[in-house]
């Protein structure tokens, strides 16, 4: 069973931010410098639980351009089974429970393995291809929810 939480002690962030480090910094490479920010402790973070083990997390934040939905990571003995949509779902319940309309943008950097996860929410990919932390990515956003200007991509 999935279930979807906010994270309610410093117990559940340090248990985020395990999840994180298993999955960006080992597996991915990404530097840990790049991987923890300033905004750690102003984003909403999530735990996600299967069958009561941690095995993923997110977080959102207020940008000066919208509502940023990121650091979305599964462990890998837990995907295909259903975590990351249960946490694109509860994150997205979470910022339409918090904000109130209408909410500017709604956007995140999709790693292009992961983009088909936010595509069965209705993200589309806008703009070029792009690299962070040497991984390729595109910017999703909800339709309606995006940028006065910002053009769709083209086919991929």
């Amino acid at each position: 069973m999935i279930t979807v939480s906010t994270i309610q002690s410093k117990a559940d962030l340090e248990t985020v931010f395990a999840i994180r480090r298993a999955v960006f910094v080992v597996e991915q490479n990404v530097p840990a410098d790049e991987e923890y920010d300033e905004f750690e402790d102003t984003s909403h973070h999530f735990l996600a639980m299967l069958d009561g083990q941690p095995v993923g997390t997110a977080r959102w934040r207020r940008t000066s351009k919208g509502i940023k939905l990121e650091r979305f990571a599964v462990l890998a003995s837990a995907r295909k089974k259903g975590v990351g949509k249960a946490l694109v779902q509860a994150v997205l319940n979470d910022v339409f429970a918090q904000q109130p309309e209408p909410i500017e943008s709604i956007y995140l950097h999709a790693q292009v393995t992961a983009m088909p996860l936010y595509a069965d929410f209705g993200f589309v990919p806008v703009g070029q291809k792009f690299e962070e932390c040497n991984i390729q990515h595109y910017k999703m956003v909800l339709p309606g929810k995006r940028m006065p200007g910002e053009q769709m991509a083209g086919p991929q």
